[in-house]
């Protein structure tokens, strides 16, 4: 079964929770960890390594979808032999 509109708009939604989400845990660790006495240093690794598997998670969710339309629009292109 291909996707129809209906999933579409369902993932974009969820795409723009999850950021929301992420901006927001961003935001509330560089307010609240500096008060608890941890270093700069260990928060912004922190959050660059939060970051980086976010974006990995992203990334291979958009393949996913990606592979799963070419899957769909495949029986409707003609074959070259």
């Amino acid at each position: 079964m291909c996707f129809g509109l209906a999933w579409i708009e369902s993932l974009i939604i969820w795409v723009i929770v999850i950021c929301a989400v992420i901006a927001l845990l961003k935001l509330l660790a560089g307010f609240i960890l500096p008060k608890l006495g941890l270093s700069a240093e260990i928060l912004a690794f922190v959050i660059k390594a939060i970051t980086i598997v976010i974006w990995a998670i992203i990334c291979i969710a958009a393949v996913y979808f990606i592979f799963d339309l070419i899957a769909c629009l495949a029986p409707s292109l003609p074959r070259v032999r």
